[in-house]
């Protein structure tokens, strides 16, 4: 099956403290960073201000691990989607000059565009994700086939960024790749420049951040980091994305500390007027269930129980080997910023964290991995006594000291199976998954290809059958069963009736929302700031993704009516009340 990559972002000892000075507090953040880099959880750089002041900034790991080059504060890393940001501060200083209106339309600056949608949606539309155009990040072809080639601006558009919509402009939210690529077209459009030209010209030189700019291959960059996936503790190249694709969505790199130079110009007016800074600021689409300004998510929540409320300004970012979060409190001029450049970092964990320990609330540290305790007893002693050292620590209800889910038990697994070249390790890993967690299929799946991969073809057929019983929209266990010369597909079919009680937003936490749309007999699922993916029954509740290991299960209340959905993934649990 698919190779579940390992992050540990669980949760073992909560520190009550009292209110520290600077240099305590800076204390405390390494401390806790430190566990979290410990247990190979976070390789890059962070940076630390409480009232507008840097209080902490420092590099962990390698940002090359060919030559063992650490990183620090000033290395630059991929930004991935907080480039939107930038974007959108570019067209609100278009907006200042009198070069464009909000409720403009794509085609009123695009000439090439399609009339027939092009007309209908707004450049406000485009900056709060309510264009209902397709995000070309979930097109199935992007990844698997596009991602490495090149393109021109117009090429791309009319490839990826023209499709009919998703539902009309304005009805709904729903985050998206391509709307912020249009504005990067319409950006050029208007200025004549290219968009790495724009940037410079209206931020990064006016601020001086001269450690900022948009990514290019070719250029030799001095301090950039690499990109670097993880399988358990083994780290790999990130796979090969051309950077140029991502373009006004995605194609910035900056450092920690160029970062904090843009926090600082967005406190007054300046670099943006106020009204500017206020239309940046604002949730456009709360009714709507999302939480987001133009390039920002924007969140009010109430942190430690005292009915005051604070704004949390933030926002993300992911790309091939790298994922990044920005998130400001600018009341109490706060900042932090995680760039990391091995991707799946547990960044918003560590983003609660330090604010915590910025403002005096208890902070949690980071558990140590179970699998890879019972790894280092495997190396010590072997694969027996590993597991009967997990079978001691269960007698005696030590586990909860640990980490532990199904994800990095089965990590673990292809781990000594692909790595080590020790398939009965790796079996007998499998087992322990299957045990553990008899209702997920994946453990079955993985079980199987131990087996497939031992000649115990029989053995394998018989896993290989009930993982996709389990999970019917198992593709890798139909294709393997097939190879095996078994012929195997369990049909289930959802009325269209029941699957539009499913249709609606099931808010999972603050900012986090699960969009279900139901075409032509199939379900569709969108988390906020993600592609949009199809989900597969294997019953009338329980739904599956193939594209990663994930379920949904959709709650009825007494009354039979559809009124929340639980998402199981990497071992935990979220339930998504329908908000509408």
């Amino acid at each position: 099956m698919r190779k579940i990559f390992f992050i540990i972002s669980a949760i073992v000892l909560i520190i009550g403290i009292v209110e520290l000075n600077a240099q305590e507090k800076a204390g405390k953040i390494d401390e806790f960073i430190q566990r979290v880099v410990e247990y190979n959880s976070f390789t890059g750089s962070a940076l630390v201000a409480d009232n507008q002041e840097v209080i902490f900034q420092k590099g962990y790991s390698f940002a090359n691990r060919e030559w063992n080059i650490p990183n620090d504060i000033d290395t630059k890393f991929r930004l991935g989607s907080i480039t939107k940001q930038f974007t959108a501060a570019i067209i609100l200083k278009l907006r200042e000059e009198g070069k464009l209106n909000l409720e403009d339309k794509i085609t009123d600056h695009i000439p090439y565009y399609r009339k027939d949608t092009g007309d209908k949606v707004s450049i406000h539309q485009l900056l709060i994700h309510t264009s209902g155009i397709p995000s070309y990040t979930s097109h199935p072809d992007f990844f698997a086939k596009d991602s490495k080639r090149d393109y021109t601006v117009e090429e791309f558009v009319k490839q990826y960024c023209m499709d009919d919509f998703n539902f009309e402009p304005g009805t709904d939210w729903a985050y998206n790749n391509s709307g912020y690529y249009l504005l990067g077209v319409i950006i050029e459009e208007i200025t004549g420049m290219s968009y790495a030209e724009a940037l410079h010209h209206y931020i990064l030189d006016p601020l001086e951040m001269n450690d900022s700019g948009f990514d290019k291959f070719e250029e030799v960059l001095p301090k950039r980091a690499d990109g670097y996936s993880k399988l358990f503790i083994e780290y790999t190249n990130a796979a090969y994305l051309n950077m140029e694709l991502p373009y006004a969505a995605g194609s910035m790199y900056s450092t920690v500390g160029d970062l904090f130079k843009w926090d600082q110009a967005l406190y007054q007016p300046g670099l943006l007027t106020q009204e500017s800074l206020d239309l940046m600021f604002t949730s456009h689409v709360a009714a709507m269930g999302g939480h987001y300004g133009y390039g920002w998510s924007i969140v009010e929540k109430d942190i430690d129980g005292d009915d005051e409320v604070e704004k949390i300004i933030s926002h993300g970012g992911g790309i091939n080997g790298f994922n990044t979060l920005i998130s400001r409190i600018p009341e109490k001029g706060q900042l932090i910023v995680l760039l990391n450049n091995t991707g799946g970092a547990p960044l918003g964990f560590m983003s609660n964290q330090i604010y915590n320990i910025l403002n005096g609330l208890d902070f949690e540290y980071p558990k140590k991995g179970i699998a890879l305790a019972l790894y280092q007893k495997y190396v010590d002693e072997g694969i027996d006594e590993a597991l009967s050292y997990y079978s001691k620590l269960k007698e005696s209800d030590q586990l909860d000291l640990f980490y532990r889910d199904r994800a990095e038990f089965n990590s673990l697994g292809y781990y000594l199976m692909n790595t080590k070249n020790d398939l009965s390790a790796a079996s007998k890993v499998f087992e322990l998954n299957i045990n553990e967690y008899p209702d997920w299929y994946n453990a079955y799946d993985s079980y199987a290809e131990a087996l497939m991969n031992t000649g115990n073809n029989e053995k394998a057929i018989e896993y290989y059958k009930k993982s996709v019983d389990m999970n019917p929209g198992n593709q890798n266990g139909i294709d393997k069963l097939k190879e095996l010369g078994v012929e195997y597909k369990k049909e289930i079919t959802v009325s269209e009736d029941i699957l539009n009680e499913y249709v609606g937003k099931y808010e999972l936490a603050p900012n986090f929302v699960l969009t279900v749309r139901h075409e032509a007999g199939q379900l569709y699922v969108q988390a906020t700031g993600q592609p949009e993916f199809p989900v597969y029954p294997s019953d009338e509740s329980n739904f599956y993704y193939t594209v990663v290991d994930a379920q949904i299960k959709f709650d009825r209340n007494d009354e039979g009516k559809v009124e929340s959905l639980t998402l199981y993934q990497g071992g935990r649990e979220l339930r998504g009340k329908k908000i509408e």
